[in-house]
């Protein structure tokens, strides 16, 4: 299938072609490498994942992976990683070996900074905790835990196939190993009280930590619980949810850094604010997006989705589904998207470094924006009003490019 390029060139009078962008330098880069399987798909889970069924094709999925890599080679040449991000699916159904042998072509192939943060998913499942010790030594430093809840009967309405006491043995394994670990948490769960929500927090917090990751859960559109709605918190008790464990990460030192993210001083998750900061970033493996800066362009990027069409494409040089330049238009909209996520925002250098627009173009913008107290201007900095993130959509619609 060949990609779709849309053009965002300007013709001028004398009929050449001029690029929207000129970047003086690129942005940061970091990698993402996709796992697609999952023993059990969660009803409220819309990322690219595929229950196991017949075994996992570990070997074919790794020879894949390495071949893709080598692929986007040319595209990516010369540019240092600061940053490994191993999603899924559940990346930690994979064999300790696996991953090292994934991180081994990543070093032979990239110039990975020699302090990159590698990232590694995990589910709290005794199978998957007996392997922390090998993924550590495969070179993985930081594991993100998926306990979503320490209450059995969450545990249960969310569809997670490990228990409340699994959460904690596998917190306290994967301690043992990494100095650096994040738990994801939800709350505005099916059936939850404040007092459970708060609970789940407490219970966090006994492990110390360096991140956390909160989330509110959502409906997802084609998700099971999209489908069948299960009966959750009204607006105003998830609003609570949200203040109250907001109060109590702060008064345990954790800086509220992006909407739902949580960290001890200095250990903020650096590949995802390379996203947030509008960095690029190369995704490989089934479904992985990327966007990826050139000197005169930036590009999106998305992979075969299915596993097996995946592997297919792979086997014939050709993973990437689709591919387009990002319009100038989009490129402020884009940056706002992410940047806006951060509570502290961004310096309004950055803006020119990441897109190579100037801030002008989006003045309008900025002063509706400012008009109705949805964000901070200042010389030095622009960030959304506690306004502006609780209405956080609102403030973004803001920046939507307008309709042709």
């Amino acid at each position: 299938m060949h990609s779709t390029i849309m053009s965002t060139h300007i013709l001028h009078p004398t009929g050449l072609k001029s690029h929207v962008v000129n970047f003086r330098a690129l942005p940061p880069l970091s990698l993402y490498i996709h796992i697609p399987w999952c023993v059990r798909k969660c009803p409220y889970c819309d990322f690219n994942s595929h229950e196991v069924r017949g075994g996992l094709p570990e070997q074919e999925y790794v020879a894949a992976l390495l071949r893709d890599l080598e692929l986007a080679l040319p595209q990516i040449w010369g540019r240092p990683v600061y940053s490994v991000f191993i999603g899924g699916g559940t990346p930690s159904l994979l064999s300790a070996q696996a991953v090292g042998k994934i991180l081994d072509a990543v070093r032979m192939l990239l110039p990975l900074d020699m302090n990159a943060e590698v990232t590694l998913e995990a589910n709290p499942g005794t199978v998957e905790a007996e392997k922390f010790a090998g993924f550590r030594d495969a070179g993985v430093n930081r594991l993100s835990l998926g306990i979503q809840s320490f209450n059995d009967a969450h545990l249960k309405a969310l569809g997670r196939i490990h228990s409340a006491d699994e959460a904690r043995r596998a917190v306290e394994i994967a301690q043992q190993h990494f100095d650096n670990i994040n738990l994801d948490l939800m709350y505005g769960l099916p059936q939850q009280t404040l007092e459970e929500a708060v609970q789940d927090v407490h219970e966090a917090l006994k492990f110390s930590p360096q991140h956390l990751s909160c989330y509110h859960l959502t409906l997802e559109p084609n998700t099971l619980f999209y489908r069948y709605p299960p009966a959750l918190p009204d607006d105003d008790m998830s609003s609570a949810m949200q203040q109250r464990i907001e109060e109590l990460l702060a008064a345990q030192g954790y800086e509220h850094y992006e909407t739902s993210a949580f960290a001890q001083p200095r250990k903020q998750a650096r590949h995802n604010l390379n996203y947030w900061q509008f960095g690029d970033y190369l995704g490989i493996g089934a479904g992985a997006h990327s966007k990826l800066s050139f000197h005169d362009k930036v590009i999106r990027q998305a992979r075969y989705k299915q596993p097996q069409a995946y592997l297919e494409q792979v086997a014939q040089g050709a993973p990437v589904q689709t591919e387009h330049e990002v319009g100038r238009e989009e490129l402020g909209f884009e940056f706002m998207m992410n940047a806006l996520r951060l509570n502290e925002g961004f310096i309004p250098a950055l803006f020119t470094e990441r897109t190579s627009l100037s801030l002008l173009a989006l003045r309008r913008e900025l002063e509706l924006a400012e008009q109705r107290g949805l964000l901070l201007r200042q010389p030095q900095r622009i960030a959304p009003t506690e306004l502006g993130r609780r209405f956080l959509n609102d403030l973004l619609q803001i920046f939507l490019p307008a309709e042709h």
